[in-house]
């Protein structure tokens, strides 16, 4: 049974600092590109970042390029996303998700995804 489990999502104020965590049990992680997606009340699901399945590549909306970052332990089957210099706009629900075997050109697209996680919300008050 594959599953992706997410954590350490929150309330935090405008201008501190979360950090996400993924575990992906249930198939290779290493096989796997990794994206983290997020969607905010009454919006659709974007793409926030996306990391490589052997985590030599790295892709991120503009809206979060500089603050965010996208990381893997393969060791570990789990991807984390550094979230810095947090805004009110931030706040949304973010997925993680899995990728089987693409070559990566730039962020995944959640048609390209084969696994989802529940979701962790991430508060972030004015």
């Amino acid at each position: 049974q594959v599953q992706l489990v997410e954590s350490g999502g929150g309330l935090v104020q405008a201008g501190g600092s979360l950090r996400l965590s993924c575990v992906l049990s249930g198939r290779t992680f290493s096989n796997y590109a990794m994206g983290w997606f997020r969607q905010a009340p009454g919006k659709e699901r974007e793409s926030v970042a996306t990391i490589s399945s052997s985590g030599t590549s790295t892709y991120y909306a503009d809206s979060v390029k500089g603050r965010f970052t996208i990381s893997r332990d393969n060791a570990k089957n789990t991807v984390y996303l550094q979230m810095n210099s947090l805004k009110p706009e931030d706040t949304a629900v973010y997925y993680c998700a899995a990728d089987l075997g693409r070559v990566l050109f730039g962020l995944l697209r959640s048609s390209d995804i084969n696994y989802w996680g529940k979701g962790a919300l991430v508060t972030v008050s004015s």
